[in-house]
């Protein structure tokens, strides 16, 4: 049988503090509160225009950069939280996006705002990726199925809480603030975060004869920092990521297409050297062993496709509902509250099933997703608001985002040692992220070019082409095999 227990939390003074669920919820709310900042900007970004006079290629990086910073530096927060310690990492990262986020909202200009932007991107790619590091560290078994399914839950419910949380806080104006509480907002929550964060994370205990029998086993290795490597794949996801954003507002100039073909190059490259450094070796980025995880690669492939399809339906519909049919932020951001909910109760209870039905999670999920997705397109065709009929299909198309997600990842990291944990928090914490980017970059790519002309009908119909586009992607989804139960 699985074991069903946690391991015991050191305490701040280096006793045990066996408290799993608030330890759970200091670095869930961490990984929320990140998520929740790609998000709530879009919102303010009209605000923060008029206010700051910026430039349309400023806004953009004042949104943008800190995807940006984000994308790029997952995997190296990954690396240093194995090398540091990861409760020193989350910590150290909390605190920078924290004051960056303070920061942010007493910017003067568009200079410091996309600076300080930069930094907390820079903080959340820090912090980010010890949350998978220390749930794979500090639960076992069924809780950490359930940790990890929470985990699921918070990504969903993040993204649609950025965009009415953002409505909230700018249409409220306070003392005559405008954008800026969409940034102060996350400072008493990171400092509540901070103080919770030191008394219940575990210590990063390093002692003599740990790493003595660390590299007897050989997981010293895992925590070597590997600069060529970090420098490669950070060039790469730059060149890949900053077009992304940035090439969809500028109707994709030519640099961007040579951005992404450097990114082709500069990944080749790095898979080279990684190759040559693992036969010599070293200690690659990612572990060869992780990468060698039986259904590692397929649920990478399911992980990208749910997350993509996930951001492009928000990505879309959000520029239909505000765009097309004149909604105000706040209404289009309650619009995603069925989608949002039902994603996070079904990732919570995915596991409550029948055994036998769990192979078929995953392909069900993308085939329920894709028949939601078919569902809104269809509803909405004719201009109007889709009435009441347009709230099972965002259930459904929510249900299904998260039966593909949740189990793919749980599945994931279902076997893997916990020395390994941070190369694969890192690598699935980026192709979450990519697999937004991506989805964002092309279903509105499609979206806009579809939507010929102003109007309501105009939007529908190019929300119809890319819901349509969504239904496909998510049948590809199903289409790459069941799911194989980690035992």
């Amino acid at each position: 049988m699985t074991s069903t227990t946690t391991r015991p939390v050191l305490s701040k003074d280096g006793g045990t503090d066996n408290r799993p669920g608030l330890l759970l919820g200091v670095v869930l709310a961490a990984q929320f509160m990140a998520l929740l900042d790609v998000f709530i900007v879009n919102v303010a970004a009209p605000t923060i225009r008029v206010e700051l006079s910026a430039s349309g290629a400023a806004l953009q990086l004042v949104v943008a950069g800190y995807t940006i910073a984000y994308a790029v530096l997952l995997i190296t927060g990954a690396r240093l939280g194995a090398l540091v310690g990861h409760r020193r990492m989350y910590l150290g990262g909390l605190a920078l996006f924290t004051a960056a986020s303070l920061a942010c909202g007493l910017a003067a200009g568009t200079g410091q705002l996309i600076a300080f932007r930069l930094a907390q991107g820079a903080g959340a790619a820090l912090m980010i990726p010890q949350v998978l590091s220390l749930i794979q560290r500090e639960f076992t078994g069924e809780r950490r199925t359930k940790a990890l399914s929470a985990y699921s839950a918070v990504l969903a419910t993040g993204a649609a809480a950025g965009q009415v949380v953002g409505g909230i806080l700018v249409s409220a104006d306070l003392f005559g603030t405008g954008w800026r509480p969409v940034f102060l907002v996350n400072v008493p929550i990171g400092i509540a975060l901070l103080v919770l964060g030191a008394r219940v994370l575990p210590r990063d205990a390093r002692t003599g004869a740990t790493r003595a029998r660390d590299a007897r086993t050989g997981a010293t290795r895992a925590r070597a920092l590997d600069l060529p490597g970090l420098v490669l794949l950070a060039g790469a996801v730059s060149l890949l990521t900053v077009p992304l954003v940035l090439g969809q507002e500028q109707d994709w100039p030519l640099w961007s297409w040579l951005s992404l073909g450097g990114s082709l190059v500069l990944l080749a490259l790095f898979g080279a050297y990684e190759s040559r450094l693992a036969r010599r070796g070293g200690a690659p980025l990612v572990a060869p062993r992780v990468l060698r995880i039986p259904g590692m690669g397929r649920a990478v492939l399911w992980i990208a496709v749910s997350m993509g399809v996930n951001a492009g339906f928000l990505f879309t519909l959000t520029l239909h509902l505000q765009g097309g049919l004149g909604h105000s932020a706040l209404r289009a951001g309650l619009t995603f509250g069925p989608a949002a909910v039902v994603f996070g109760i079904v990732g919570l209870t995915w596991r409550r099933r029948p055994a036998r039905l769990h192979r078929a999670l995953i392909p069900g999920g993308f085939l329920l997703a894709a028949a939601g997705a078919l569902g809104v397109g269809g509803l909405l065709a004719d201009g109007g608001t889709g009435g009441w009929g347009l709230y099972p299909a965002l259930g459904a198309l929510g249900a299904g985002i998260s039966l593909a997600f949740s189990p793919a990842l749980t599945g994931a990291l279902a076997t893997v040692r916990p020395e390994d944990a941070a190369d694969a928090s890192g690598l699935l914490a980026t192709v979450t992220q990519l697999g937004q980017l991506i989805g964002v970059a092309a279903f509105g790519t499609l979206f806009l070019a579809a939507a010929d002309g102003s109007g309501a009908q105009n939007s529908a119909d190019a929300l119809r082409t890319t819901m349509i586009a969504l239904s496909v992607t998510a049948l590809a989804g199903a289409m790459a095999g069941p799911w194989r139960r980690a035992r």
